[in-house]
């Protein structure tokens, strides 16, 4: 399985939508990042995905999006194939 990243913050409702999402396809690590506790960690989501919005998860090398780009990925039979390509 592909590892998982993911940039999140303090009280984020979609960050904790979006773990549980992954945890029901069998997702048992997820690699944490908090941007609201490090600045040169929020300077690094926003290079490698473009965006200034938590969460931002990272599937292997690819970026997904937030949490609505993370839902519509599994609704669209996806999410389990990037998990394990």
């Amino acid at each position: 399985m592909q590892p998982v990243t993911m940039y999140t913050g303090a009280f984020c409702l979609y960050c904790t939508m979006a773990k549980k999402l992954l945890a029901a396809v069998g997702v048992t690590e997820i690699k944490e990042i908090r941007v609201d506790q490090n600045p040169a960690d929020f300077a690094e989501m926003q290079q490698l995905s473009g965006r200034r919005s938590v969460p931002q998860i990272f599937i292997g090398d690819t970026c997904v999006g937030g949490f609505t780009d993370l839902y519509r990925l599994q609704r669209q039979g996806g999410l389990i194939e990037l998990l394990n390509s």
